[in-house]
């Protein structure tokens, strides 16, 4: 009991730090910048929302941690691999490929249409399912 206690004021914090940050300025860098300050501030915390925001185990976001350098790294490849319905190892091994490329070139490759109402949603840093962008799966085709 004593834990839900700090893990839910840690959710409702990031929460509202996700859902705010792109609606005041500069998009999604501002957005990811906004996430590494808040991350730095308490990573417990951030972990654990990331676990609970994502359905992911505290062990899948602990080794996600283990390979990326940066939590806004971490919450991109979860928040892509919901978006475009796709296991986690295949969004980081796409993003090992193409970091330098940027993040709308790894969606892209991994299914989520330029235009599409995903991509829109990740380009704006819309938070997870939680703001209604979730595993819809419209434009996963190919082509345009």
């Amino acid at each position: 009991m004593h834990n839900s206690r700090k893990v839910i004021p840690a959710c409702a914090l990031a929460c509202a730090l996700l859902v705010s940050a792109p609606a005041s300025a500069g998009g999604l860098d501002s957005f990811l910048a906004e996430i590494d300050v808040t991350a730095s501030a308490d990573l417990g915390a951030f972990k654990a929302d990331l676990s609970l925001s994502f359905n992911v185990s505290d062990r899948e976001v602990d080794g996600l941690f283990r390979v990326m350098s940066d939590p806004s790294d971490v919450y991109m490849c979860l928040r892509i691999g919901e978006l475009a319905d796709q296991p986690i190892e295949k969004v980081v091994a796409e993003h090992r490929e193409h970091k330098g490329q940027g993040w709308g070139v790894i969606a892209k490759n991994l299914g989520i249409k330029p235009g599409s109402a995903e991509f829109h949603a990740l380009k704006a840093g819309r938070l997870s399912s939680h703001s209604g962008g979730g595993k819809n799966h419209k434009g996963k085709g190919r082509g345009r």
